[in-house]
């Protein structure tokens, strides 16, 4: 019995230190905002989603993803 199928991709990325404590701190401040645990992974998918106009699922990220994908 094989793996159930996804359509999540996993992404590997380098950031800087900086930008890396600098989000962690915005997920501080968001998860007492929004009462609920935010990191900063969420963060980063959050401005992609916002910055490519995105849906959480759908067409819209299939598009975006063949676009990495090149």
């Amino acid at each position: 019995m094989g793996r159930p199928k996804s359509n999540n991709v996993q992404v590997n990325i380098s950031i800087l230190v900086e930008w890396k404590i600098g989000l962690e701190n915005l997920a501080r401040i968001y998860s007492v905002e929004e009462g609920e645990t935010i990191t900063f992974l969420d963060l980063m998918r959050r401005g992609i989603q916002e910055k490519y106009q995105l849906k959480e699922q759908g067409d819209e990220w299939r598009k975006i993803s063949q676009c990495f994908t090149l």
